[in-house]
């Protein structure tokens, strides 16, 4: 059994909370990995302050799996290289986060692997177990937690995921190394959920992460409060780890300072963060293309990297996710309506750099 403790340092990054966008995957015109635009985009993303980055996830293409394409660990690979690069100037090191899938013997190997590159913890999805009663998810999930930290993960079930229920949580957060849960259930009942799960374990040293890329403000800001044993206790998201700031990150890491300052100096909600809390919802709803039930997700986040000089153009591993009809105009709107969200002028400055370091 493989000694599973994250450093204090790294405890403190996630703990405090950060933006950790969901990495994409880089392909040429013959869906080929493009190596050199795979590297830019993670310069990107700690250039504009991210800290850490999530590889392997749903926004990564889970078919990066598939033996025939064999882009696994070299995805992996080159992540930690850029974030080992980065860590030399750093003062604090970058969270190095990553999926782990399918059944047992897949979830266990892709976490020894995991664990060899150095990555700090495991991001489980357990959409391969939709048949699995609670028992058997909970023995999945201690397995996996025996050779790296865990981030346990509720996906919402329109991308892949299945329903995890209020006994599951409770369950799950007894496990002693997780350290994190990422909520991308897109579902109040669901969050709530998790939440309350994490109230009642009396755990106050797993980190809440956002997933719900349709309310990111909104969660960033919002006590959720419980009353356990007599006593009220609150937990909050500290920090988001989305495929929606994979665009525009810089504005996300400002927008994550805005919610943390009016948190921690315990100020009103301004009508202006809600009102922001609208306008990034919106465009998650076209980025995701949420009106064609999220078909267009990951071509979506790729058309604005394209625009921006950093893909060459939003091919994916599988041919039949493109676009939706009406996509592209609805990015064209979100571009005219809300100008200040976008930073592109930050990209076109360092663009050159990151693509010829």
């Amino acid at each position: 059994m493989t000694e599973v403790i994250l450093t204090a340092t790294v405890r403190t990054v996630l703990n405090r909370g950060t933006v950790i966008p969901a990495h994409p995957l880089a392909l040429n015109k013959n869906r080929k990995l493009d190596e050199t635009r795979q590297r830019a985009l993670s310069r990107y993303y700690i250039a504009a302050g991210a800290g850490g980055l999530a590889v392997a996830v749903h926004t990564t293409q889970f078919e990066i799996r598939d033996p025939k394409i064999g882009l696994f660990e070299p995805v992996l690979t080159i992540a930690k290289e850029e974030m080992d690069r980065a860590d030399q100037t750093r003062s604090e090191p970058l969270l190095r986060i990553a999926g782990i899938t399918g059944k047992l013997n897949q979830a266990v190997s892709e976490a020894e692997l995991l664990h060899q590159l150095g990555y700090h913890a495991g991001l489980l999805s357990l959409a391969a177990l939709k048949e699995a009663d609670e028992n058997e998810l909970i023995a999945h999930c201690q397995s996996v937690a025996g050779i790296i930290p865990l981030i346990g993960f509720y996906l919402q079930p329109a991308c892949g995921g299945r329903e995890l229920s209020f006994s599951f949580w409770k369950r799950f957060v007894e496990i002693p190394e997780v350290v994190a849960i990422k909520i991308a259930a897109f579902n109040r009942y669901q969050t709530i959920d998790v939440m309350r799960a994490v109230a009642e374990s009396g755990r106050e040293d797993i980190a809440m992460y956002t997933g719900n890329d349709d309310n990111i403000v909104t969660d960033l800001l919002t006590p959720f409060r419980f009353v356990c044993d007599g006593e009220i206790v609150e937990r909050r998201f500290v920090g988001g780890l989305l495929g929606h700031w994979a665009v525009w990150t810089k504005r996300a890491v400002e927008l994550l300072q805005q919610c943390h300052l009016a948190v921690n100096n315990r100020e009103s909600i301004s009508s202006e963060l809600l009102s922001r809390n609208i306008e990034v919802t919106d465009c998650n709803a076209v980025l995701f293309d949420a009106a064609n039930n999220f078909h267009g997700v990951i071509p979506g986040v790729h058309e604005v990297l394209r625009r921006q000089g950093l893909l060459e153009g939003t091919w994916c591993l599988n041919p039949d996710e493109q676009l939706s009809p009406g996509q592209k105009e609805e990015i064209d709107r979100i571009y005219q309506a809300y100008p200040h969200l976008n930073d592109d002028g930050f990209v076109k400055e360092h663009l050159n750099d990151w693509l010829t370091l």
